[in-house]
């Protein structure tokens, strides 16, 4: 391949989500305009293009759950739908003008480490190009995770996940089967329980479900918004406020959590009237443990008469009979998963191929670790949004999303300072004090002392998802880059001769 058979642009940014979109944002506010928005879609969105399953909606308040910097007056309820998320990712495209950095039906194939040009290589299905900086803003919640269910090639009927609905398909008058009770599922059971003819629940975990608190926002709140913006954003500083007075509970005093838990316990016996029923849908680990889901319309649902709920979850698929671990049967015309996300294995680590030729998949194989929950040792210029522990319990991701695009902006700042053609690598020592402090912290909290088996938790156990702290000291450990934790790459050309092709440490003259 010659210089002049592919685009080369100075930053390449993977995904249109909100992690993506930020970034394109706060790229453009920094003065960079040399850069791409790679989208394996033909549209933005991320996971709230992607989730379009009946009842989807967002489980944190929506004037939380957009950006402080493209505030959004006119939300209609105080827990949005997942189509006005959208349209408002849409708005975010159109008013910071980023359609022209946009390429879809770019799915990424394949990014390379090219040590000698100090640039990433990346494979797109839509052609190749080349970045001086990879933002990799993939998402947790981007692809699907169906469990190896024996016998699932035998189903005649109808199977699809949750995020990947199929609208074509009628569930009206049919018998179908709902596997899992996450955050999809208790909004989908209520949706299609109406109209199915039969709803057959499979429920390895009961989740712990709170009172939806939602109402539509008024036409006078919504044009005060409007003429005095400050309100929005105190309306906004104070759901922000609520929750991170209520993290400590979640992170340090997990015992404090037993009055919610009671809150909790009532919520199930207001509509579920059988004391059989209502131990089999009450947990037995600690409230905060997995997420706690918000719903008015969940038990309410599972006590009508054409819901069966099977605590065994599913085992085996015989034809049209499903089967679940106690043996119980069910004949079913559909299967709906809702069975979660490839989180703690994310699929794209295994197209990043890093400095030493492993891939990032390789790397992280005993478990995801990063710096700041940003950048990986062995991965020069390559950087993460929603990385290793940034994840919350109890509040909003954009939160942590503009935190990460805060340290985008001054990783941009420090290689601009730094001059010529020069790449930062996260120090593995760097890496592994983070780590380290990460998970020392996250120790007492109710993730890992709950009692449960969240997605929060990877294949060896360990919680490389969840941030164990307030959004508050995450925004304080990303304001800026330290130098100290980098190894500073240059251009071969660049160096003088008695350097060769090592590593320049940052502080030693960088």
């Amino acid at each position: 391949m010659t210089e002049h058979e592919h685009e080369h642009v100075r930053v390449a940014v993977i995904g249109s989500g909100f992690g993506g979109l930020g970034a394109a944002v706060r790229l453009r506010r920094e003065g960079v305009t040399d850069f791409v928005v790679l989208e394996r879609a033909d549209s933005v969105g991320g996971t709230w293009r992607d989730n379009s399953y009946p009842g989807c909606a967002c489980d944190v308040p929506s004037h939380l759950y957009s950006f402080s910097f493209a505030p959004h007056p006119d939300w209609p309820r105080t827990f949005s739908g997942q189509e006005h998320i959208r349209a408002y990712l849409e708005h975010v495209t159109d008013v910071f003008g980023l359609r022209p950095h946009l390429r879809f039906n770019s799915e990424v194939k394949l990014m390379t480490w090219d040590a000698e040009k100090l640039r990433w290589d990346i494979e797109t299905s839509s052609g190749f190009l080349t970045a001086d900086l990879v933002v990799s803003a993939t998402g947790p919640l981007s692809d699907p995770r169906i469990p190896d269910i024996a016998g699932i090639d035998t189903f005649p009927g109808k199977i699809f996940h949750s995020a990947r609905w199929d609208h074509d398909y009628d569930l009206r008058g049919k018998r179908v089967a709902m596997i899992g009770t996450g955050a999809s599922a208790i909004q989908i059971v209520p949706a299609i329980q109406p109209e199915v003819a039969r709803l057959t629940l499979f429920q390895r975990t009961p989740p712990w479900v709170m009172p939806r608190v939602d109402r539509a926002i008024t036409g006078a709140e919504r044009w005060l918004h409007r003429r005095l913006p400050v309100t929005a954003r105190a309306r906004r500083g104070l759901l922000w406020g609520i929750r991170e007075l209520q993290v400590q509970a979640f992170t340090k005093r997990p015992e404090e959590l037993g009055l919610v838990e009671r809150l909790a316990k009532r919520n199930i016996a207001r509509a579920i009237k059988d004391p059989a029923t209502r131990a089999r849908l009450t947990p037995d680990y600690r409230i905060g443990c997995k997420r706690i889901l918000l719903s008015n319309a969940y038990y309410p649902a599972l006590a009508q008469p054409n819901v069966d709920l099977v605590t065994g979850g599913l085992s085996e698929i015989r034809g049209s009979t499903l089967v679940a671990a106690d043996g119980s049967e069910a004949e079913v015309d559909a299967i709906v998963f809702g069975t979660g996300f490839h989180v703690t294995d994310m699929p794209i680590a295994e197209r990043v191929v890093g400095a030493d030729g492993r891939t990032l998949a390789e790397t992280w194989k005993g478990g995801m670790r990063s710096l700041r929950g940003a950048t990986v040792a062995g991965f020069p210029n390559w950087m993460t949004i929603i990385g290793p522990n940034t994840g919350l319990g109890n509040s909003s991701m954009i939160l942590m999303i503009e935190s990460q695009l805060n340290y985008l902006a001054d990783y941009v700042r420090q290689l601009d300072v730094l001059g010529g053609r020069v790449a930062l690598e996260a120090r593995p020592d760097a890496v592994t004090a983070w780590s380290d402090g990460v998970q020392q912290r996250m120790k007492r909290t109710v993730w890992n002392t709950g009692g449960c088996d969240s997605w929060y938790l990877d294949a060896n156990g360990v919680n490389t998802t969840v941030w164990p702290g307030t959004t508050t000291e995450f925004r304080k450990a990303t304001r800026r880059v330290d130098l100290a934790e980098y190894e500073v790459l240059r251009a071969p050309a660049e160096k003088p001769a008695h350097q060769g092709r090592t590593k320049k440490k940052a502080g030693a003259g960088a």
